[in-house]
């Protein structure tokens, strides 16, 4: 966050640019440079931001429109094209929710430009690159946007359709990537020592000793020479595992911890899990299986889309609603992403919930070929009431007082014993 005297025009871009990098790039406790862009190349960390992005980027974003106690899509607002199916003349929609998710994943912040036509309608939302924006704080307490590098054109929050991650101040938000650059730092660290370790070899590292009084090498070329053929057989990982043969009472002792020793491949496992927790997604949905059953992991998947995806969708519902929408429209309409087809079981589940439906009467026929996504049928509309229950004194007569035929029946019954 910038300080209202900074809007003087004596201001480089190059100071804003400094304080962007240092706000997203940094260097862990293990040595590693931590960047939205080293971080990305971490398996764990493209896969959670991937998963967030498209898990997003599938939903359709519906603009509604409220007539009293009923709400019906609103497809004659100039609005509802532009985030249902095409935001600019470059990205669909998938794209566009995509990139916009993706940003959030990596940098905490999502910047798109507002075009508008000589009417005031939005014509176009154009994403920005994060690292091209400063955010300030103006006189009167509100987010001003600054474009670094073109000109340094300062634009109102009017202009600027801005979705922010959790933030400390209220303008500019965070992502794990800033918060917690020491566990991504050390899950690249554990990568690298890995590759180097197969690199160098994983099985023959140590010394050779020759014994007491054993031959002697005549002159340090042939001592290199040996040396060099024994690595060139013995060393990287298209010879791990290799036997070694020495002559003359020679000795190969190791001296490096292997794998397990080390503890390098739980090292890498609890990475993952580092790294999922941080932007909370279960390790399942992102290839970790290991703790994993057939009977949670469709729980697993429904606390994702309850407890992690819709805290996103919220959020960008939320600054949709603020920077789209007319202060006079947001009365009537609202906008928001349709979550019902990942909230849906399986089959035989989804086919039982309906089934509860259709017969306590909160459900027609249509209403579930709807949510199946199929068409609907004459007389579909029909809601059935149950008649198993009724209040408490007030029982039709026909069901308080037996019929001549009723008592008939009950005194064969009682009869046969």
């Amino acid at each position: 966050m910038f300080l209202p005297m900074m809007f003087g025009s004596g201001n480089k871009a190059g100071n804003f640019s400094q304080w962007m990098s240092s706000m997203v790039g940094r260097t862990a406790k293990s040595g590693v440079l931590v960047t939205p862009e080293t971080a990305i190349a971490v398996a764990a960390v493209r896969a959670c931001v991937t998963l967030l992005a498209e898990s997003v980027a599938q939903l359709p974003c519906e603009l509604y429109r409220r007539d009293g106690d009923k709400r019906e899509r609103a497809t004659d607002h100039p609005l509802y094209d532009l985030i249902h199916n095409q935001p600019n003349q470059k990205d669909s929609a998938f794209e566009f929710n995509e990139q916009r998710m993706g940003h959030l994943g990596l940098r905490g912040n999502s910047y798109s430009l507002i075009d508008r036509d000589g009417a005031g309608f939005i014509t176009e939302l154009i994403p920005v690159n994060p690292d091209k924006v400063a955010v300030l704080k103006g006189p009167d307490g509100l987010p001003y946007y600054q474009l670094l590098g073109e000109g340094n054109k300062i634009l109102s929050m009017r202009q600027v359709h801005h979705v922010k991650a959790f933030s400390l101040d209220g303008f500019v938000g965070l992502s794990p990537i800033q918060t917690n650059p020491d566990t991504i730092g050390l899950t690249m660290a554990v990568d690298e020592h890995a590759s180097r370790v197969f690199a160098n070899g994983t099985t023959l590292s140590g010394v050779i000793e020759s014994p007491t009084g054993g031959a002697k090498f005549e002159s340090q070329a042939k001592l290199d020479a040996f040396l060099n053929k024994f690595v060139e057989r013995h060393s990287g990982l298209r010879n791990a595992f290799s036997v070694a043969l020495l002559q003359e009472g020679m000795q190969y002792k190791q001296l490096a911890m292997n794998n397990e020793q080390a503890q390098l491949l739980e090292s890498r496992k609890f990475g993952i899990s580092e790294i999922c927790r941080l932007y909370k997604v279960p390790p399942h949905m992102i290839g970790d299986l290991e703790r994993s059953t057939n009977n949670n992991i469709e729980h697993q998947g429904l606390q994702f889309v309850i407890y992690t995806l819709l805290a996103w969708l919220k959020r960008i519902e939320g600054a949709m609603m603020r920077d789209l929408l007319l202060p006079s429209e947001r009365r009537d309409l609202y906008i928001e992403f349709n979550v019902s087809g990942m909230l849906r079981g399986d089959q035989k589940s989804r086919y039982e919930s309906y089934a509860l439906g259709r017969q306590w009467g909160w459900l027609s026929v249509n209403d579930i070929r709807r949510l199946e996504n199929l068409s609907p049928v004459a007389g579909g509309d029909i809601y059935l009431t149950p008649l198993n229950m009724i209040q408490t004194g007030k029982l039709p007569d026909g069901i308080t007082k037996a019929t001549a035929e009723q008592l008939n029946e009950i005194e064969a019954i009682l009869c046969r014993n």
